[in-house]
């Protein structure tokens, strides 16, 4: 999901260019197994943003682009990264200085072809005289890779920056992924399936009726172990002269999404993530607050039920067993991530905090993995991960910008990708926390990643 940020970076884009795709698996006549694997070969694929406002490429993008890096049997091939943009062929548009193209990026089987699409947000793109009116387009996965793409239709009411944010999941069951997008601090639900004449399902709004609710951000994921997925909405809440930071969960229903508990927050939530961290069947909701008490951070973590999240728990690096000390403007909770990194079973959770100093290294920044287990997450059970932790000395800032756990190798371990300011490392999963050994660096990182 997109991050709302309490401190700006200035990527530096490297030069970029189009590798060809050696991809030889073909796909099944079945929706993906994973939501992220574009060519259909089996394995999970990384896709990453250069989307700054402004960014251009060697080969003559402007506005942003989108970086996809294939996986397979041996983990990811970086020389095998794929480059798509504007003014790739069959993508609609044309990219634009002021364009953010990848600002969000998302990933379903949107069209049950066996192969993994991806969508992409750019929520600055002007859209004939109407200035910062947004698009997502789906870019259509094949045996051959990503290709073409498909603008999703804005529904009227939907305002600007249409696109600031997305999630797919099968809301409501029916085997057909859905869309959830943010445009004009409102949220909407696209069902599936999607073609790539650009047909849907139903579109609906989702929206708390004269309630003064503006949604910013989306996380979608199990929580109540119905099997549907549901949907956590992040925002702002105005009653009278107060503003309440909010969080919004939506239960999956055969009708789509039905409204559940809300909980007032503390700061705002700027990134979410959903994961079972005490193994109960019910997902567990991991909230990054990293403007909390000047930019200190926090983490609550919104407990999973059987009927929806209820009670919290806090984290900070105050928390006994986590290491460091708070500091103003440290951001603890920048970035948040959530899957099983040492195969046990429990869903352990990646907390960035890209501005802590290390050493006397200003925003050297940092990770700190809470591994799951009985009763959930504990300081007890946490690792800091420093930049350092190939070997090599530090050359990156703000490393925990971005972050990513997922099982690339299928070994049942996720591998973590970090993104800093300028680049990003896949650190592999191993069976206690993941490694530097044998560390893949990702080619021109620069914005976000898939989540």
């Amino acid at each position: 999901m997109r991050r709302r940020t309490s401190a700006a970076l200035a990527a530096t884009l490297l030069a970029t260019g189009l590798s060809p795709l050696v991809l030889t698996a073909p796909a099944s006549a079945a929706v993906a197994k994973h939501y992220d694997d574009f060519n259909g070969d089996g394995y999970r694929d990384v896709a990453y943003a250069h989307a700054y406002s402004g960014i251009s490429g060697a080969d003559g993008w402007n506005g942003g682009a989108v970086l996809v890096t294939y996986g397979g049997a041996h983990g990811l091939d970086t020389s095998h990264t794929q480059v798509i943009h504007q003014d790739s062929p069959g993508v609609p548009g044309s990219g634009e200085e002021d364009d953010m193209f990848g600002a969000s990026l998302a990933s379903a089987d949107l069209n049950k072809d066996g192969y993994a699409d991806l969508v992409v947000g750019n929520p600055m793109e002007k859209v004939g005289s109407y200035e910062y009116r947004g698009t997502v387009t789906v870019v259509w996965g094949s045996r051959s890779g990503l290709s073409g793409g498909t603008n999703v239709t804005p529904k009227s009411g939907a305002g600007d920056h249409f696109g600031s944010d997305l999630a797919t999941g099968d809301f409501n069951g029916d085997g057909s992924p859905d869309l959830a997008v943010i445009g004009g601090e409102e949220a909407w639900l696209y069902r599936g399936s999607f073609t790539k004449s650009g047909a849907t399902g139903t579109v609906s709004k989702i929206d708390k009726a004269d309630a003064g609710w503006y949604s910013y951000g989306l996380a979608a994921g199990k929580v109540n172990g119905d099997g549907k997925s549901d949907l956590v909405v992040l925002g702002t809440q105005f009653s009278g002269s107060s503003v309440y930071s909010r969080v919004w969960f939506l239960k999956g229903a055969s009708g789509g999404l039905t409204s559940g508990a809300s909980k007032t927050l503390d700061s705002d939530a700027t990134t979410a993530a959903i994961g079972d961290f005490d193994k109960d069947g019910y997902g567990d909701i991991a909230l990054g607050l990293p403007d909390r008490s000047t930019g200190k951070g926090a983490v609550t973590v919104w407990r999973g039920t059987a009927s929806g999240p209820s009670g919290s728990t806090t984290f900070t690096q105050a928390t006994s067993g986590v290491s460091g000390t708070p500091e103003a403007y440290d951001n603890f909770g920048h970035a948040v991530s959530a899957a099983d990194a040492n195969g046990d079973g429990y869903a352990d959770l990646a907390v960035g905090v890209p501005f802590e100093d290390v050493n006397g290294v200003e925003d050297e920044g940092g990770v700190h993995l809470f591994r799951g287990g009985s009763g959930g997450l504990s300081g007890a059970r946490s690792s800091w991960i420093p930049q350092t932790v190939t070997g090599a000395a530090p050359s990156d800032t703000s490393f925990g910008y971005a972050l990513r756990l997922r099982d690339l190798t299928a070994d049942g371990k996720a591998d973590l990708a970090i993104g800093s300011e300028n680049d990003a490392l896949i650190l592999p999963g191993t069976s206690t926390v993941p490694t530097g050994s044998g560390a893949v660096t990702l080619p021109d990182f620069g914005g976000t990643f898939l989540d």
